[in-house]
């Protein structure tokens, strides 16, 4: 392997900070971002992914292959929660095991983001589309989970609303702002938007390296959480992203899809929601206890994916490719 994969994604400037986030809570400085300054980062990060996605996306057409691989995203987020689910009964009840396992079947923006920023370092493109698969993937992983819940235990066991449900899985603040911008990039196109240019692409890799020294904080924070639960916890959060990763690469194959957008989709299936997805299990699992399922995709799956994930998974689809 290429080890100066690991070393450039180690040495830029995002993940530097996102260490230095970490160091701070661990030294017990006073260092934070008071709210709602980590929520306005998260908005621009989501506004301008989607919108240059909706760019991209306005170059081209949706042909077949897109088509399919759109299809194929919504799949994938629909079904890894299901032998996610049968892993973690192993060792917990039924709530929390679908509550973690809707986690992992759903996405992770910033891993996402780092995704693209770690691709434009070393010059290889991908296909604006796959924003919208982002997006598409929320929401079957929610839907997932509850039917796991339900399917496994008596209905007079629950308390949650479907409505609220199906309201936080398709009109969750971070979706409908992916799909809107996604939307209006499409309609503007390139050349309408160029005033813009320097807001939504000339920024962004700085806002994201404010962005994920916020996230070490927060990931340091929460760390202490999973500990109580032992080793099975810290395994499953770091092998199911490498078994959804080559499931993707799988499918990846199948669709004859490019090298550059084979890793953004095995990127996608291997990572695991920190914000929508939880903020679903709240309202439809309160059972669930969301100091697991939070802390796993954050303090220990998002930190591995944008460490040693991003460049293992490249220089395995290099090999492949």
């Amino acid at each position: 392997m290429d080890f100066s994969l690991i070393s450039n994604n180690l040495l830029s400037a995002p993940i530097l900070f996102f260490f230095l986030g970490v160091l701070s809570v661990a030294v017990k400085s006073n260092l934070n971002f008071p709210q709602p300054f980590p929520k306005i980062l998260s908005l621009y990060l989501l506004f301008a992914i989607g919108f240059k996605g909706g760019i991209k996306l306005s170059a081209g057409s949706l042909d077949f292959q897109i088509t399919m691989t759109l299809l194929a995203a919504v799949i994938l987020s629909f079904l890894i929660p299901v032998f996610a689910f049968f892993i973690l009964r192993m060792k917990l009840d039924v709530y929390n095991a679908s509550a973690i396992a809707a986690t992992y079947g759903s996405i992770s923006a910033v891993t996402f983001l780092t995704a693209t920023s770690f691709l434009s370092h070393i010059n290889i493109s991908f296909g604006g589309y796959l924003v919208a698969a982002m997006a598409l993937m929320e929401s079957p992983a929610i839907i997932s989970g509850i039917m796991l819940l339900r399917f496994n235990t008596k209905m007079s066991n629950l308390s949650f609303s479907w409505s609220e449900v199906l309201k936080d899985a398709f009109l969750n603040g971070s979706v409908f702002l992916l799909l809107g911008s996604l939307l209006i990039g499409w309609v503007v196109g390139k050349e309408r938007a160029l005033p813009l240019e320097m807001f939504y692409d000339g920024l962004f890799n700085g806002i994201l390296t404010i962005f994920l020294l916020d996230m070490g904080i927060v990931a340091a924070q929460r760390i202490s959480d999973i500990r109580n639960s032992g080793f099975f916890l810290l395994l499953f959060g770091t092998l199911l992203p490498l078994v959804n990763f080559f499931t993707g690469l799988g499918l990846s194959l199948l669709l004859n899809l490019s090298q550059g957008d084979a890793f953004m989709l095995c990127v996608l299936a291997a990572s695991a929601s920190y914000i929508a997805v939880p903020a679903a299990m709240r309202i439809s699992i309160p059972e669930a206890n969301p100091s697991l399922y939070v802390s796993m995709s954050l303090a220990i799956t998002f930190p591995f994916n944008i460490i040693v994930g991003l460049p293992l998974y490249y220089y395995i689809i290099g090999l492949v490719y």
